[in-house]
């Protein structure tokens, strides 16, 4: 079941929050958002997907998807530059991405971060199947951004759908 609202240049957000609840709120502002995509918000995004496809080694299934999410957001080169970053030191991949992307999602507004982390859990579910490792990695990044609970909720309530 998708759920989506029409903006109203007039709209009462308050009223919005109480009938729809936090984590639809932060879509629908997310989804109103006027912003272009950075080369810095596409490294954080490719590094994220690509880290967590990563955690037990990039299988082909996983490589298409990481292609066709470049592909959705222009991010070839930056799915080229999260390669690199992984390879660097792949033993150490999990934690210096956690690092970088703790310090780079500090200037991405919440809707943003949440979007990233929710687009990366449900890329991940694309093959089928999320580990128990790789759910924890991403509720650790989730928490990291400070938008667990959020995601959580989702989770909770796409799997209820």
């Amino acid at each position: 079941m998708q759920t989506h609202l029409v903006f109203h240049s007039k709209i009462n957000h308050s009223k919005l929050l109480a009938k729809t609840g936090y984590l639809l709120f932060l879509f629908y502002i997310y989804d109103h958002m006027t912003g272009v995509e950075t080369s810095e918000d596409l490294k954080c995004y490719m590094l994220l997907v690509a880290i967590i496809f990563h955690y037990h080694g990039l299988d082909e299934e996983e490589e298409a998807i990481l292609n066709k999410k470049a592909t959705e957001n222009g991010a070839y080169e930056e799915l080229n530059w999260a390669y690199e970053f992984i390879a660097e030191d792949y033993i150490t991949a999990f934690d210096r991405a956690r690092e970088y992307l703790k310090e780079k999602t500090e200037k991405l507004d919440k809707a943003k971060r949440l979007k990233y982390i929710s687009d990366a859990w449900f890329a991940n579910g694309e093959k089928g199947y999320i580990t128990e490792m790789e759910a924890t990695a991403m509720l650790k990044l989730a928490r990291d951004w400070e938008v667990d609970r959020e995601l959580v909720q989702m989770v909770q309530q796409n799997s209820r759908s």
